[in-house]
């Protein structure tokens, strides 16, 4: 197994060698450190297949490459059956998982459920809070051009998956907007727990922020 992860791990910093930071071969080996402390309680679980998930999770997101969310699933899949030479079972798992995983996937009606699925998405989502996703958050924006916070534009709520897709609000909106909403959304019990302290860090920046913003 491991040579397969190495390999795919070559393939994944090539893909994203000029990637935006927030979504570089960092975010990756994050996302998969996390996957690896859940698998270490899911037992029952693939680990090929979640480690796998993990790391061409982002090779080609759609933020990135204008919108198009079949790209990066099908690199996934092509990768694992071209060069990686795996079963075609594995290849459509691992797809199905990134085709489905991301936050604004869950606004609309879950269309494919698994364990494995669970973990990477578990895995994927602390990335999202706590110290490093506040990081993220502000990379992203300030890659975007977008004001740091404006107090006369309110957070959208209620989203569907394509009104959350358009959003170009201030960079302290995406946590009214996103993050503050992920901690009840974990599925593993190690994910939970995780969740917990890193959401709880995300409230006392905001508190923070607010604070020394008025």
């Amino acid at each position: 197994m491991q040579a397969l992860i190495d390999k795919t791990i070559d393939y994944v910093k090539k893909q994203l060698e000029n990637a935006e930071t927030g979504h570089d071969w960092w975010h990756i080996e994050r996302v998969l450190k996390n996957t690896r402390i859940i698998l270490q309680e899911e037992p029952q679980a693939d680990p090929l297949i979640c480690e796998l998930a993990a790391l061409l999770h982002d090779i080609a997101d759609p933020k990135f490459h204008e919108g198009d969310e079949k790209l990066g699933p099908e690199l996934a899949e092509k990768f694992i059956l071209n060069e990686l030479k795996l079963d075609s079972t594995i290849a459509k798992e691992v797809k199905l998982i990134i085709e489905n995983m991301s936050y604004s996937s869950q606004l609309n009606a879950i269309s494919y459920e698994s364990l494995e699925m669970d973990i990477v998405q578990d895995a994927d989502r602390l990335d999202a809070i706590g110290a490093i996703g506040i990081a993220r958050a502000f990379n992203y924006g300030g890659f975007k051009g977008r004001e740091l916070y404006n107090p006369q534009i309110p957070p959208a709520v209620n989203l569907s998956k394509e009104e959350y897709r358009k959003l170009k609000s201030p960079t302290l909106n995406h946590f009214y907007e996103k993050l503050l909403l992920v901690k009840p959304l974990f599925r593993t019990s190690k994910g939970k727990e995780l969740a917990a302290e890193r959401h709880a860090y995300l409230e006392g920046f905001i508190q923070q922020f607010l604070k020394e913003w008025n």
